[in-house]
Order: C-alpha cells, then sequence, then structure tokens
C-alpha cells in the first residue's frame, strides 16, 4: 500500500487521472491525501469531486479556499459581490450537487496521522494553506475542530455567511463568535505571509521576495517541525514547490495555471508530475 498527498487539484480532473494511472493508485489498496482546493478554476470541478467521494476512504481531503467558496455559493450564503467568482456553474446545476456539498461540509481543515516508510514511522499534518506561529500541534488540531464542527452544525450556513473578510489579523485566545472562526479558517485555507506574532498580510499572493516588511512566509516561523511532525500543504502555486525546509512541503505547483500537478508519496517522499 503507497500514500500519496496531491497539490491543489482545482478542477483538473484529466491531469489527476493522469498522474493517478501513471503511479498505478489503487482505491481500496492506496491512498490519496488532498491538500484541499479540489475544485475551481479548472474545467471539471464536478468529476473531480465525484471521484474523490466515489473511491470512499481512499480518499483524505482537507477543505481549501476555494472548496469553501463552493460550500458558500451552494447554500447561498456568499456575499454579493462575489457570486460571479467562480466556474462552477456545471457543479452548481449538478442533479447530485446536494450530496456532493453534503460530503465536502462534513470534511476536515487538518489532517494528523502517521504512515509507515522507509525512513519508520514519519508523523504528517496536513492543511490547505499553513499553521501560525503560536499554534503547536494539539493547538493546531484543536482549533481546526472547532471550525469543522461549525460547518457541520445545524447553524453552518451563518458560519459560511460570516467567514468572508480579512479581519481580525492576529490570533487572541479571547476571540469568540464569527470573529474566531474566521481567524481560524483564515490561517489554516488562506495564510501566506505573516510576523512573528501571527498577524497575518492576505493581500500578498506573490512568491518570497514579495514579503511585505516585517513579515514572512508562515513556514518559516511555525513549530510543529520541531515535534516530530512533517507539514503538507499547498494553497500557494507562486513557491513551485520550493520552501528551503527539510519538513514542510509545498504541493501545489500550478497546474490550474499551465504548470504540473504534483503528488508526494509520503513513503519515500518521491515526487510525480504531470
Amino acid at each position: 500500500m503507497a500514500t500519496y498527498a496531491i497539490g491543489d487539484i482545482q478542477g483538473c480532473y484529466k491531469p489527476l487521472r493522469k498522474l493517478l494511472k501513471a503511479v498505478a493508485f489503487q482505491p481500496g489498496a492506496d491512498e490519496l491525501w488532498c491538500v484541499g482546493d479540489l475544485i475551481n478554476r479548472g474545467p471539471k470541478s464536478l468529476d473531480t469531486l465525484r471521484y474523490l467521494r466515489d473511491i470512499g476512504d481512499s480518499a483524505t481531503v482537507v477543505l481549501g479556499n476555494h472548496d469553501l467558496h463552493f460550500l458558500a455559493l451552494y447554500y447561498e450564503c456568499t456575499p454579493d459581490t462575489l457570486n460571479g467568482r467562480h466556474t462552477l456553474d456545471e457543479l452548481l446545476a449538478a442533479p447530485d450537487c446536494n450530496e456532493l456539498a453534503d460530503w465536502l461540509r462534513h470534511k476536515p481543515l487538518a489532517h494528523h496521522d502517521s504512515v509507515l516508510g522507509s525512513r519508520g514511522v514519519q508523523n504528517y499534518l496536513m492543511v490547505h494553506a499553513g499553521t501560525p506561529p503560536q499554534w503547536d500541534l494539539p493547538t493546531t488540531l484543536a482549533r481546526s475542530a472547532e471550525v469543522e464542527a461549525a460547518l457541520k452544525g445545524p447553524d453552518f450556513r451563518k458560519f459560511l455567511n460570516k467567514m468572508y473578510g480579512n479581519k481580525p489579523t492576529r490570533w487572541k485566545e479571547s476571540l469568540t463568535g464569527r470573529k474566531r472562526l474566521r481567524m481560524i479558517t483564515n490561517y489554516l485555507t488562506r495564510m501566506r505571509f505573516c510576523d512573528a506574532g501571527g498577524k497575518l498580510d492576505l493581500t500578498i499572493k506573490e512568491g518570497i521576495n514579495q514579503a511585505p516588511d516585517g513579515y514572512r512566509p508562515w513556514f518559516e516561523f511555525e513549530q510543529i517541525t520541531n515535534e516530530d511532525t512533517s507539514i503538507l500543504f499547498g494553497h500557494w502555486a507562486a513557491l513551485d514547490g520550493v520552501t528551503q525546509r527539510e519538513r514542510v512541503h509545498a504541493l501545489d505547483t500550478g497546474c490550474v495555471w499551465g504548470r504540473e500537478l504534483t503528488m508526494m508519496r509520503l513513503q519515500d517522499h518521491k515526487l510525480f508530475s504531470v
């Protein structure tokens, strides 16, 4: 059995299937971990979601910002200014859209597990965007669980409606309600740059050399890899898979922008791309 972690698919269904064919992926025997942003921007969001749903327990998914945006669109929770900013019409009109949305709504924002490989047992945390400097592994999983509970709960539409926005910009344990859930969501699904105290700048989407004064890529501050855990993430195509950190693995290599879809076999860290 092999476990693969794949970067942002974003509706690029044909490259997904081509990549899985190249490694002879077998649902039921192998596992596919997806770092989020399964859909939007690419041409085949509906086919992508159906495939990942249909392979059942062979797919482990965390939510990205585009996945959350789809949920907000489907449940009519988006601000009016964002309603037209998507390529999801086919998915939204599909007869099984309700089933797909419900399946996605019950996915987490963070996944932690161990894999036995050539280097012995290796621990992994998978998130879409990153983790802030002040959160260790147990804190990250606990904060993620707060958003997961809101998404699964009876008032999930209220959460989806209030998740948009760039403020607050810094974590405080005293945060409550929509501000607390939005802060957690922004860290785990939208973050690129922050300062040493975890203050976010969500306006810059380019590479590392575009960091605002006083800010650095979040993975230059994180503490989780000091706890014998490696981090898998996507979201930041401008990195082109490079972090310069041995145990922080950037898997979004910009397939939807005409570059590559990349997958890493967790047992030996071998990369596969199409």
